[in-house]
C-alpha cells in the first residue's frame, strides 16, 4: 500500500527536495516489496524448478525497463508527472496480487513449528555473519555490475553521441530485450551447472563485450554491445534470486 501510495504522490512533487525525498521513500518500499516477494516466490515453487523461476522473477525489471523506454516517447506530451503516473498502475496491481496470493508453504512450516514468531532475525544469523557478510558484498558488486551498464546508458547515447529519442528508445529496448533472454538461459541453465558456475560463466562472458558495448560509433553496434553485455549481465542476475534464497537459513530467508 505504502509503494502505491508513494508512487502517486510522487507525480504531485511541488519541488525537487519533495520529489527527491518522495523517491527515497518510495525506494524504501519497493525495496521491501521485492525482497519479500522474491521469497514468497522461491518458497512456493517445486525445488526443480527455482533456477527457471528464478531467471522469469528476476526479468521482469527489464520487462518493466522496456516498458518504461516505450512509455518515454509520451514524455513531450504528458510530462514528467504523467510518466510518474504511469508508475501507479502495476503498483496498484500488486495491491490485487497481494490479496490473492496464499502464504507459502515454506512460511506456514515455519509457523506451525513456531519458528517464524519465536526466531528474531539476529538469532537467525548467530554463527553465520560471514556468510551474512559474503552476500552483502556479493550484492554490492551485483548492483554496480547491474546499474552500472544499465541506468545511464540512454543518457550517455543522448548526450555523449547525441541520438535522438527514437534511436535512444530503440537502443534501450533491445537492452533490454538481451536482458529478459539472459536471465532466462541462465537461469535454466543453474539447474544444470550449479547456482555459482552460471553466475561465474554469465560474469565472464560480459567482458569481451565492453569494447563493442562502451567504444562502438554507430547505433547498430552500440544497440548489439547493449543488447549482447545484457544476455551476460541479466544472465548472472537471472541466478540471485534463487542463490540467495537458498544461501539463506529458512528462518531469515525475507530477511
Amino acid at each position: 500500500g505504502v509503494y502505491s501510495v508513494l508512487a502517486v504522490a510522487s507525480a504531485f512533487s511541488p519541488n525537487l527536495w519533495v520529489l527527491l525525498a518522495l523517491r527515497f521513500l518510495f525506494g524504501f518500499a519497493m525495496g521491501g516489496e521485492w525482497g519479500i516477494g522474491a521469497s514468497l516466490a522461491l518458497e512456493t515453487i517445486p525445488v526443480k524448478s527455482r533456477g527457471i523461476v528464478s531467471g522469469i522473477l528476476q526479468e521482469g525489471y527489464p520487462v518493466g525497463f522496456f516498458l518504461a523506454s516505450l512509455a518515454n516517447l509520451a514524455l513531450p506530451t504528458i510530462g514528467w508527472r504523467g510518466m510518474l503516473m504511469l508508475g501507479v498502475i502495476p503498483a496498484l496491481l500488486i495491491l490485487y496480487i497481494r490479496r490473492h496470493v496464499p502464504e507459502s508453504p515454506a512460511w506456514e512450516a515455519q509457523k506451525a513449528k513456531g519458528g517464524a514468531a519465536s526466531t528474531s532475525f539476529l538469532q537467525a544469523v548467530k554463527g553465520r555473519w560471514p556468510l551474512l557478510i559474503y552476500v552483502v558484498v556479493m550484492m554490492t558488486c551485483f548492483n554496480f555490475f547491474s546499474h552500472g551498464t544499465q541506468d545511464i546508458y540512454p543518457t550517455f547515447l543522448q548526450v555523449q553521441h547525441r541520438f535522438s529519442p527514437a534511436v535512444v528508445t530503440t537502443l534501450t529496448m533491445a537492452l533490454n530485450v538481451g536482458a529478459v533472454l539472459g536471465g532466462l538461459i541462465f537461469g535454466s541453465l543453474s539447474e544444470r551447472i550449479g547456482r555459482r558456475r552460471a553466475i561465474v560463466l554469465a560474469a565472464l562472458l560480459a567482458l569481451p563485450v565492453i569494447p563493442l558495448w562502451a567504444f562502438s560509433s554507430t547505433p547498430l553496434l552500440l544497440g548489439l554491445g547493449a543488447f549482447l553485455i545484457q544476455i551476460a549481465v541479466q544472465g548472472a542476475w537471472g541466478v540471485v534470486p534463487v542463490h540467495l534464497n537458498e544461501l539463506s537459513p529458512p528462518e531469515a530467508r525475507g530477511a
